[in-house]
């Protein structure tokens, strides 16, 4: 794919890589809490045999014996012993949908492209905290698991990856005939990450009870951050004369009666997702991010993370 491509319907490598420009913008967020769970990184109050030197001092009843400094001790007449504070490093896994359903949008910028773009920019946060990244994207051919890179240079190579499987995507892709959603959670249930953050960006297209449990599972031992990429024609269909299609069969939508129908459903099924979403991001005591494709999603992300987290 070239680089002229209309960038609402494709993202490039160059593209990916220049939203390092606006990362310091998102820093995320001012509470806290959740700018731990992005960044991943925090020193324990446990004091044991870990990896930075903390302190050298007399021993005191009840210190581990293994960190004696014998040179000192020797030299002094008297036990030293060496402190560390323990670090914990996180892994953050950012899992990027890029599905045949994500190549859509009725408004300005495609599901795709909005899920790809976001990754970037959050990738490129975890990777100013000098944590350890995977990003992870899926299409309806393979699962991509990535090893958590913790240099620019590593990160690199994925985003160029992300670019390639999103340029991928046309109009003749074609949905699979089984659940990616649920292969790309039944991979992270397998590798068994403990305390690790794992963000999905996702329509949650064919995310169904079975899904949802396996979620809930990964949120036994990760923590769980769900961006939900929703369209406005997911909620209603504001005009007439529509001709709706899944390639097989026809449905046209002339007004009245019928308009009003189909809208009710639509309304029914995105809100029973969104409020799945809800309940289950209410377990993390996080709050569901929601994304559209009226190509205002980066500001949207960072109203998100500045007001709600």
């Amino acid at each position: 794919m070239g680089q002229t491509q209309d960038p609402r319907l494709y993202c490039s490598y160059r593209q990916l890589v220049a939203l390092r420009a606006q990362e310091p913008l998102y820093q995320l967020p001012p509470v806290a809490r959740l700018r731990e769970l992005i960044s991943g990184r925090h020193v324990s109050h446990l004091r044991g045999r870990g990896l930075n030197f903390e302190e050298l001092r007399h021993y005191r009843p009840g210190d581990d014996i293994r960190q004696l400094d014998w040179r000192v001790t020797l030299r002094t007449g008297k036990p030293h012993v060496r402190v560390y504070t323990e670090e914990k490093d996180h892994h953050v896994l950012i899992c990027v949908d890029q599905r045949a359903n994500m190549f859509f949008a009725s408004v300005d910028t495609m599901k795709s492209v909005v899920a790809a773009q976001v990754a970037a920019l959050l990738g490129w946060a975890v990777i100013r905290h000098s944590d350890r990244l995977a990003l992870c994207p899926y299409n309806d051919a393979e699962v991509f698991i990535n090893t958590p890179v913790r240099s620019a240079g590593g990160y690199l190579r994925q985003l160029q990856q992300l670019a390639e499987v999103n340029q991928a995507l046309s109009v003749h892709s074609q949905p699979g005939s089984h659940s990616q959603l649920g292969l790309l959670l039944d991979r992270l249930l397998q590798r068994r990450e403990r305390d690790a953050l794992i963000v999905l960006v996702s329509d949650f297209h064919q995310c169904d009870e079975a899904e949802i449990a396996k979620l809930q599972q990964l949120q036994r031992h990760c923590r769980l951050l769900c961006l939900w990429v929703a369209d406005p024609l997911e909620w209603e269909v504001q005009q007439a004369d529509w001709i709706i299609s899944d390639g097989t069969r026809q449905l046209q939508l002339a007004g009245g009666q019928t308009l009003a129908a189909a809208n009710a459903r639509l309304a029914e099924q995105t809100q029973a997702r969104r409020q799945q979403l809800q309940r289950l991001m209410q377990q993390s005591q996080l709050p569901l991010l929601e994304l559209d494709t009226g190509g205002q999603h980066l500001a949207q992300l960072r109203r998100a993370l500045g007001a709600g987290l």
